[in-house]
């Protein structure tokens, strides 16, 4: 019987695990992924917008020779902590099944199960994506995830978007060179593309070298082809590869099946104790960015690593006893 089951291995998981650890509490990580998956999947040598003393864990101090981290440098950071402090890991393991209550949860997954009398659901958002909800959008040639421009040479590329992924993947295809085309379902970028990418990218528009459509929605995808609908009226154009950067959302149908409630908000807020960070689900608490709901951007590792400290100190402090709940069950459809 552990004290602590972490659903989640992300820089906020990991760090649940550790400040549980020295409250004295036993703890597990699991991850239906990688070690920080949300991060490996981040575009090859990304560079944070955060400098590295604020994505710390741990009090580890984060040292590289540069200002701002790369994704290579955090992954290799957030790896040496996990082991520096010998946390009990379980990767590439998926939830299937939780049963019990505050004090005594079984969660059981494809490759074992875990009994602990909390629970702490660390999953952010980044793994679940905005579809688009048209023919087509499952072929091989979509992405939600933009990786590197390489493949993309001398080919015909769409990226769906209007903000700082989708102005980046453009601009990263562009000056790797492929034919980029982008979809903007408003009349004009986002705001929140960063003050240094936005003029980049207004000006390849302006002289033609990136080809953009606004207040234009995607009808359909095929092998060769996407069918647009723009103010001019419905068009085809010739694609061979479609980057959906349409954001992402968190894993709601898994929050619900741990017993977590919902603010009658458009954002989807999850409920919980803004002091300890336990949902309404007694013994099931909730860290980093997934607390934000479909507000994406209020949380990040800066803020969101602090809820560890938090939730270890309540689960240790004893405040928080056990409730008898309505019986959770649930499993994932095979």
């Amino acid at each position: 019987m552990l004290d602590l089951i972490v659903i989640g291995a992300g820089p906020v998981g990991l760090a649940c695990a550790i400040e549980a650890k020295r409250e004295g509490l036993t703890a597990v990580v699991i991850d239906r992924g990688a070690l920080v998956n949300s991060i490996v999947g981040y575009p090859t040598n990304m560079e944070f917008f955060s400098t590295p003393e604020l994505i710390e864990i741990g009090a580890h101090p984060f040292p590289i020779p540069h200002y701002k981290p790369t994704r290579e440098d955090a992954i290799e950071y957030y790896r040496t902590v996990a082991a520096r402090e010998k946390l009990d890991l379980r990767l590439y393991e998926t939830v299937t099944d939780v049963q019990g209550q505050h004090g005594d949860f079984t969660v059981r997954t494809n490759k074992g199960e875990h009994r602990g009398r909390n629970i702490a659901i660390c999953t952010g958002f980044f793994d679940q994506a905005n579809r688009l909800g048209v023919p087509g959008e499952d072929l091989p040639k979509l992405t939600h995830y933009y990786k590197e421009p390489y493949p993309y040479v001398r080919q015909k590329v769409a990226v769906i978007g209007a903000k700082n992924s989708a102005a980046k993947a453009a601009l990263d295809c562009y000056r790797h060179g492929a034919e980029v085309t982008l979809i903007v379902r408003s009349d004009a970028l986002s705001d929140k593309i960063k003050y240094w990418i936005k003029p980049d990218l207004e000006n390849r528009i302006k002289e033609g070298s990136i080809r953009a459509f606004f207040n234009t929605s995607v009808l359909a995808i095929t092998e060769t082809t996407l069918s647009l609908r723009t103010p001019d009226g419905d068009r085809e154009i010739e694609n061979d590869w479609v980057l959906a950067m349409t954001g992402y959302h968190p894993d709601y149908p898994l929050l619900e099946r741990f017993g977590v409630t919902f603010q009658a908000d458009r954002f989807r807020t999850p409920v919980f104790d803004e002091t300890t960070f336990e949902s309404a689900a007694s013994g099931v608490y909730l860290a980093g960015t997934v607390c934000g709901g479909y507000q994406t951007g209020r949380w990040f590792i800066e803020n969101g690593r602090f809820h560890a400290s938090q939730i270890a100190r309540h689960i240790a402090s004893g405040r928080a006893e056990p409730v008898d709940l309505v019986h959770r069950h649930w499993k994932t459809e095979e």
